[in-house]
This record gives structure tokens, C-alpha cells and sequence, in this order.
């Protein structure tokens, strides 16, 4: 085990330390603290009969419970973990703050104590896709890889057993770098236009919580920037290492680019490397071809070629991202939760068929725009079956956008998602494309978008 970490979990001993929000993020880290003589709180705003297994999880891992209102109330702690959904400001930890309590999260330690290099991966859409496809090139490259954040898996709990000579691969959302002062050794942003605008305070605050994955890196890093992206290239200024920018529509001075045949190529020092074209790439989508255009400045010159195409040529994509789940009756449904955004929607699946095709819509408000993607939907969508907070905006979008006429396309407005299945099933005939690509969050009616890819996947399979 690295000295600083040992330093660290040795100094919890009788310390009081508190994990705000008992879920997957938190759970693991109360058998880590524990075992190092911590006294241990679990908070949630969930009471304990809200929680279920994972209060009883909770319990038997060590932690005392604080759940319910008053669930931060005249809290005694030492140390504060935040769960990453929690607002930064909010009133509770900037008054534990002024008290001299450490507020922290789990991924800031993180950063301080893991003994590898990081590649750590952000952006509004593409982040967990870019993410598994670096992890699966470095792994195919033979190297020992740890893969978590954002896409679901705390790191810190395994911090006893990382090497130097592993590789963390790291998804960070806005909400865990908001705070985070230190930076990767290899920086991705994939993109940013707006999203969590109903928890950021404004726009300004989004993009510079992003900006922290380069802010603070250092000489001998790397930065990785869209080129098509205007926000995500506006961090060259913050750059102070290596630059390797990626683009799908033109070339670059250094990084990797497609050009008008499909060839993706890495351009470094005035010498292009054939990489391969992006057919080869298994799964579909111009915005998979960014992923991997990023991906591949994530790994130049520690991945080989061979090693990058082998992977673009066998990887089938992560669950919940244009995921086909079955065919009826001539119809074939597509299960993308994972389009809280309608730049997530646009880039995705309404790049993905030349037919107009059949697409459920709707869910949680995160306060984004939605007049290009209704400008979009006329073109592409022959049924759009909207539901949720944002479905009047979807609506409205559909038939405020220039290209709208009558029935062009057709908006059935459903309650749930069983009804949009139905509704789904009703307009298809044979050789129609269904999609569940809301363009929302999932907050208003499941946990997460994977709960609802799961009971769009459920339903779909009964019928």
C-alpha cells in the first residue's frame, strides 16, 4: 500500500466521520473507514423505512444512522463525505465549513491518494461511453485497470490494492468536480452544452465546475478538447501541458480527426497515422466516432494501434445507450435512457436512421432548451410520444419548429411509461424503428436512467 495512503486511513482512527447520502457511492466506504477505527454516520434525507436493504446495509457495515428530516441537524463530525448529487453551497455544508468540519467527497480523496496515473473523463453527453472504451483499449493493451466514478463504482475503497503501474479510469460528473482541486494526468472533455441547470445556480458555474479537470493539472499532463465544441475548446487557454485536440468535420494540428472518407487518423508533430475508418467501429452513431476520436487521444503512446481497432471492431457498447432489446412483429425497440439531454437525443439516436422513426420523450426538468431538438424531431420522428415535466416544452418545441405541419409528426401525450409503450406499439407497423430516447433526466419517476431503461426493457420484453 502507498505511504499516503496508509498515512491517511491510519489517521481515521477515532476520528468521527460522517457519508452524507447512503447509496452506492457511500455504502462501500463505511467498511473501508471502519476498518481503520472511524466512527461511522450514515445521513439520508430517506427515512429508514424509505431506505430498506440499503439502511440495513448501511448498519452492517458499522455506520450509526441519521436519516429523516433533521437528517444534518447538529451533526458531530470530524469529517464530511458529500454525495456528488448534493449542492456544493447548499446552507448545511457551508455552515459545517465555518464550524472547521472537513467537507469532502469521495473522489476528491481519491485524487489525493491514488498512486497511478488518472484519465478522467467529462462532459454534458458521451462521458460514460468514452470512459469504458479508453478502460477496454488500455486492458486489451494488457495493462491493470480501475474503473469507476460517475459511471456507478466508488475508487476509494480500493485504494489499498492500486499499484503505480495500474491505470485509473475515472468518469466525474459537474457535481464531483465542482470541488475538486486537483486534475488528471490525462484530461477528456468530451463536450458541454447546457444540462443540471436545476441544480448549478447558473450556466457560468456548469462550465467552470468542467473547467476543473484542467485547471489544475500540471506540465507533464495532457488535455484532450473537442474541436467542434466551442465551450470544450474554449479550455485551450487553460491548458498548460500537452494539447491533443479531436475532431469528426476537420483536421487537427495534434490529436485525432475523421476525414471526408471516414478515415480516422492521429496527427502529431506533422505526421498522420492511419488509425482505421470509421466503419470498423462496432457500435453505430456519429457520436460514438467522437467518443472514439477522443478515446484515442486519451491513449496515444501508451495503447498500439492494433489494440485501439481490436477494441472499436469487438466492444457492443454499454447497456442503456441505443440498446437493442427486441424485435416484434417486424418493429424493432431501442432503449436509450441514457439521453437525459436533447443534444443526447439529437447526437444520438436521431442521427442513427435515415427513416423517420417512432421516439418516446420526456421526463425529468433539468431547465434545458428544447427549440432545436423540436426543430429536429419534425425532420426525423413520425411519432413522438411525449410524457413527464418536460413533455409541454417537448410539445411546444415540436410545434413552434419551422418544419412542423399537421401530423408531421404525429404527438401522443401519455402518463407513464406503460402507456408509451402501448402507444409505441399502437402507431408502429412492420419495419418502424421504436426509441426510448427521452432527452430528460429520470428523477420525476425512477432513481436513475438505468431504472428506467430497466422498466422500459421489462415492458417491452411482456409485450
Amino acid at each position: 500500500m502507498d505511504n499516503r495512503t496508509k498515512s491517511f486511513l491510519n489517521s481515521l482512527n477515532g476520528k468521527k466521520v460522517a457519508l452524507i447520502g447512503i447509496g452506492r457511492s457511500n455504502l462501500p466506504l463505511i467498511s473501508l473507514f471502519t476498518k481503520y477505527g472511524a466512527k461511522v454516520t450514515a445521513c439520508d434525507k430517506r427515512t429508514k423505512e424509505q431506505l430498506g436493504q440499503q439502511a440495513l446495509e448501511a448498519v452492517n457495515a458499522g455506520a450509526e444512522l441519521s436519516v429523516g428530516e433533521g437528517y444534518l441537524t447538529e451533526l458531530d463530525a470530524d469529517i464530511v463525505f458529500r454525495t456528488p448529487g448534493m449542492r456544493f453551497y447548499m446552507d448545511e455544508l457551508v455552515e459545517m465549513r465555518k464550524r472547521g468540519v472537513v467537507v469532502t467527497s469521495e473522489m476528491e480523496v481519491f485524487f489525493d491518494l491514488c498512486p497511478c496515473k488518472i484519465i478522467a473523463v467529462t462532459g454534458s453527453d458521451g462521458k460514460t461511453t468514452t470512459t469504458t472504451v479508453i478502460s477496454e483499449m488500455l486492458k486489451a493493451e494488457g495493462k491493470t485497470v480501475h474503473l469507476g466514478g460517475n459511471i456507478g463504482k466508488p475508487l476509494l475503497p480500493e485504494i489499498e490494492t492500486i499499484e503505480s503501474g495500474d491505470y485509473a479510469v475515472v468518469e466525474l460528473s459537474s457535481f464531483q468536480l465542482i470541488s475538486m482541486r486537483n486534475s488528471p494526468d490525462i484530461a477528456v472533455v468530451t463536450n458541454l452544452a447546457p444540462n443540471h441547470l436545476d441544480i448549478h445556480k447558473d450556466m457560468q458555474e456548469y462550465i467552470d465546475s468542467k473547467r476543473n479537470i484542467v485547471l489544475h493539472q500540471n506540465a507533464f499532463s495532457r488535455s484532450v478538447l473537442n474541436l467542434d465544441n466551442n465551450i470544450s475548446n474554449s479550455f485551450s487557454q487553460d491548458v498548460r501541458g500537452t494539447l491533443y485536440k479531436f475532431s469528426r468535420i476537420q483536421s487537427v494540428e495534434n490529436g485525432a480527426y475523421m476525414n471526408e472518407n471516414g478515415d480516422m487518423l492521429f496527427v502529431e508533430n506533422g505526421a498522420e497515422t492511419f488509425i482505421m475508418n470509421k466503419d470498423d467501429i462496432k457500435i453505430p452513431g456519429l457520436h460514438n466516432v467522437e467518443n472514439y476520436l477522443a478515446a484515442i487521444c486519451a491513449v496515444w503512446g501508451i495503447v498500439s494501434v492494433s489494440a485501439i481497432v481490436k477494441v472499436a471492431k469487438e466492444f457492443g457498447g454499454v447497456a442503456h445507450r441505443n440498446e437493442f432489446v427486441r424485435e416484434i412483429n417486424g418493429v424493432k425497440y431501442y432503449n436509450d435512457s441514457i439521453a437525459s439531454s436533447p443534444t443526447r437525443t439529437a447526437l444520438g439516436t436521431l442521427s442513427l436512421y435515415d427513416e423517420k422513426i417512432i421516439v418516446i420523450l420526456g421526463g425529468y426538468d433539468k431547465h434545458l432548451d428544447y427549440t432545436e431538438l423540436g426543430e429536429l424531431i419534425t425532420k426525423k420522428v413520425k411519432t413522438a410520444i411525449i410524457m413527464g415535466a418536460t413533455g409541454p416544452k417537448i410539445k411546444a418545441a415540436i410545434l413552434s419548429a419551422e418544419g412542423y405541419s399537421e401530423n408531421n409528426p404525429v404527438i401522443v401525450e401519455v402518463e407513464n411509461m406503460e402507456q408509451a409503450v402501448e402507444a409505441a406499439r399502437k402507431a408502429a407497423q412492420k419495419g418502424d424503428i421504436v426509441s426510448m430516447s427521452p432527452a430528460s433526466a429520470s428523477f420525476d419517476l425512477y432513481k436513475n436512467f438505468e431504472e428506467r431503461g430497466e422498466h422500459f426493457k421489462r415492458i417491452v420484453n411482456a409485450l
